[in-house]
């Protein structure tokens, strides 16, 4: 091969380089979101209304929360929303809730396609797979909050106390869920109450601790108010969202 045809193809080479390298960087969050934030500004996401702050996007939360228990839906154009989202996503809101089929965050907060980044597994914690998928969300997507959703007679954390009382291991994989949610369940066998009602509780707080102390991703947003962790417990009975008290 001749030199000229050599230096040309080392020419034709590089930009191909660099750019594989600036995507995995975006990707990984490397970037401290300021690669997001640059694609933000070159491109019009393609849902424009999910472009908010934290606190504003809480509010939306629940104030879709608050037409669903109220029974008043919004009626969710999904053919054109289908078409604005081909090319992308911009959700407003990211959900981290249990896998229980009567929990539907999509349905309990009246969102459309789109808006919610939902992460579902039974007892609603945060395991390394769920605390990337996060940091995907915020630092590629630029979600500004996330919410952890427990629930009310949720049957992992009512599984994980009785296993803890009985010293008895259950079958299959699901002592895993155990181990996730059994930190929760001993802090609450020291409070007084409903141990069931405790433990959920504990569970969504331990876990919103966990999402906004997860580095160098999340920590950072929360510290730099890119990022706002919540958490909440859904109602079965009447589908309210009740926000807990941080701290």
């Amino acid at each position: 091969m001749c030199d000229k045809c050599s230096e040309n193809q080392h020419q034709s080479l590089a930009p191909s380089r660099r750019s594989m390298m600036l995507f995995a960087a975006s990707a990984l969050g490397v970037a401290a979101f300021g690669g997001a934030a640059s694609a933000k500004e070159a491109k019009v996401p393609p849902k424009p209304q999910n472009v908010l702050l934290p606190d504003a996007a809480l509010k939306r939360l629940m104030e879709g929360n608050a037409r669903y228990v109220s029974g008043v839906s919004r009626r969710h154009d999904f053919t054109h929303e289908r078409e604005a989202l081909v090319g992308g996503q911009n959700p407003y809101a990211a959900v981290l809730s249990c896998a229980d089929s009567r929990i539907a965050p999509e349905y309990a907060f009246d969102s459309g396609r789109g808006d919610l980044f939902v992460c579902r597994v039974a007892g609603n914690f945060a395991g390394d797979e769920t605390v990337a998928s996060m940091e995907y969300t915020v630092a590629v997507l630029g979600t500004p909050l996330i919410l952890v959703l427990g629930h009310d007679n949720c049957g992992a954390v009512d599984a994980t106390i009785k296993s803890l009382k009985d010293d008895k291991p259950l079958p299959g994989h699901i002592p895993s869920l155990v181990a996730a949610i059994a930190p929760a369940v001993k802090t609450a066998a020291q409070q007084s109450g409903n141990t069931l009602d405790n433990a959920t509780r504990q569970n969504v707080l331990d876990n919103v601790a966990k999402l906004k102390s997860a580095g160098p991703i999340l920590n950072a947003a929360v510290e730099q108010g890119k990022l706002k962790v919540v958490g909440g417990i859904y109602r079965l009975s009447t589908g309210t969202v009740e926000l807990l008290a941080q701290g």
